[in-house]
């Protein structure tokens, strides 16, 4: 982590600055705005003096990247059942997978599954839908 740290930390001071920041997130190819930079600035300066420091750039970098990490290993479980890649898992694409997985579970079993999932009604359910009953 200090490595990466210290490549935002251009001048060795022990913090990060807006301007380093800028400086970084451009090099790096991003077209963030420069008002957005100081958005994001505030959002990780947790004492308000202004800057980064180590302990703020660690915290920001685990809530978000652990979330991103959580984020993909839920895409892929998705994508497991999802097996005409449409985005939506239907009733009797969670059959095929859970069979295959050994699990004996009728079409009217999942039919029910996907209904209680469900929140728009259209009969299967999207990545967001998924990820909200993971998360219960």
């Amino acid at each position: 982590m200090c490595n990466i740290f210290n490549k935002f930390d251009k001048n060795g001071d022990r913090k990060i600055s807006v301007s380093e920041l800028e400086v970084m997130l451009s090099t790096h190819g991003s077209k963030t705005k420069s008002g957005d930079v100081k958005r994001m600035m505030e959002q990780i300066d947790q004492n308000g003096d202004g800057y980064i420091d180590l302990k703020e750039f660690t915290d920001f970098h685990c809530t978000y990247v652990v979330a991103a990490v959580k984020d993909n290993e839920l895409h892929d479980a998705f994508d497991l059942y999802n097996l005409d890649k449409d985005g939506l898992i239907s009733p009797n694409e969670l059959h095929i997978v859970l069979n295959k997985l050994g699990e004996k579970c009728s079409l009217n079993d999942c039919q029910r599954i996907v209904s209680n999932i469900d929140a728009d009604c259209d009969r299967n359910f999207n990545f967001e839908e998924f990820k909200k009953m993971m998360a219960r």
